[in-house]
């Protein structure tokens, strides 16, 4: 059966959706969450998302495809491409690099990045095609449930727990702490985040933030550090991004405001939580660990240069 890859369709969401949830069930994907995606994509990133689909047109395979926008460097594109296991063999994922490629070179994307499966065949398929091993991460997942998380505690003197809801009004000091955070987030790619409008358009109002369960601690006034949350109504629960502002570092902040997210999150009705971790992110690691927290599976980032 012939196989056709073209760019992705407004009916496509729900298509595209279940694609991904079915090749990397530990990530959140909803055909509202795609939707906005697509339509807040930062013009800088030249944002391209591609479907693999059938003659009778179901769709088997996906691709995210941009330039990094926000990198402090130029000429970093990525093409993150997800078969449906069910469907694996038929080509779909050849194609679908095939066209990003073209895609980001002729936008002049000079390094390339592609994450895949920790698996033999999904190592052997990006090797073939000229690309190298350049860095790990886990996807961990948390039963609800049955998780006994650690008890909650009241915060320290001078410190107040707070929701991203509380900043609703203004939530400028959230956009200005995210950028703390990530600026040394571990990875081959780095993040600036500049942009407080489309960071406010993009991300805070992303229809999976969920404002009531991300936790934020204070401390004398001042937002120190944080945990996002994301959910998707289905009962699944997402860390966004944990982190705390470097001055704020090594109080235990972030544990602080994480461990509060989760009862939250319980408490709401959420069963299963998500997060992943850089495999170097020991601090982080060590943390999830005494939440609970299981690997469920480890993606691998791969790289080619081309030009």
């Amino acid at each position: 059966m012939t196989v056709i890859v073209r760019d992705v369709r407004a009916p496509d969401a729900e298509g595209f959706a279940r694609v991904r949830r079915a090749a990397l069930p530990f990530m959140l994907a909803t055909a509202e969450q795609l939707v906005f995606d697509w339509a807040h994509a930062h013009p800088d990133s030249h944002y391209r998302p591609l479907v693999a689909a059938t003659e009778d047109g179901g769709i088997i395979g996906t691709a995210q495809v941009g330039i990094a926008h926000d990198a402090p460097g130029p000429g970093i594109g990525y093409a993150n491409v997800y078969v449906d296991p069910a469907h694996l063999g038929r080509g779909a994922g050849t194609l679908l690099l095939r066209a990003a490629e073209e895609h980001l070179v002729e936008r002049g994307a000079r390094t390339l990045y592609s994450w895949v499966l920790d698996e033999p065949a999904h190592h052997a398929w990006a090797e073939r095609r000229g690309y190298a091993p350049s860095r790990s991460a886990y996807f961990l997942r948390l039963d609800l449930t049955r998780a006994e998380l650690p008890p909650l505690q009241a915060p320290p003197a001078g410190v107040e727990l707070l929701t991203a809801e509380d900043f609703a009004a203004d939530p400028r000091p959230l956009f200005e702490l995210d950028a703390a955070t990530t600026a040394d987030e571990p990875g081959d790619v780095g993040t600036e985040l500049d942009d407080y409008a489309h960071w406010r358009a993009a991300i805070w109002e992303h229809p999976l933030f969920d404002r009531a369960l991300t936790t934020v601690a204070v401390v004398d006034g001042v937002p120190a550090a944080f945990s996002a949350a994301q959910t998707d109504g289905l009962g699944r629960y997402n860390s966004g991004m944990t982190g705390t502002a470097p001055a704020f570092r090594g109080r235990g902040l972030a544990k602080l405001a994480k461990n509060t997210s989760l009862h939250r999150a319980r408490a709401a009705g959420c069963t299963e939580a998500f997060t992943g971790n850089d495999t170097g992110n020991e601090p982080m690691l060590a943390i999830n660990e005494w939440f609970g927290y299981e690997v469920g599976a480890r993606e691998v980032r791969y790289v080619r240069t081309v030009g």
